[in-house]
């Protein structure tokens, strides 16, 4: 499974952007939890979600970046 591409969170508008956040953070939690009991069977997904929730903050910033420009 490959790592997550920028490009397709660029596309998102504000809105799913920050219900991506959202639920990207809880899935990061669950995922914390599932490794704590000790059920996490593919440990490759931190990777991936980080990577992603990474992506989402950047983005989100990028924009946030770019309206106090515009004011």
């Amino acid at each position: 499974m490959p790592l997550p591409k920028i490009d397709e969170v660029r596309d998102l508008s504000d809105q799913e952007l920050d219900e991506q956040i959202v639920a990207t953070k809880r899935q990061l939690f669950e995922l914390r939890f599932q490794k704590g009991t000790r059920q996490l069977d593919k440990s490759h997904r931190f990777k991936h979600t980080r990577h992603r929730l990474a992506q989402l903050l950047t983005i989100e910033r990028e924009r946030q970046l770019a309206s106090k420009v515009e004011d």
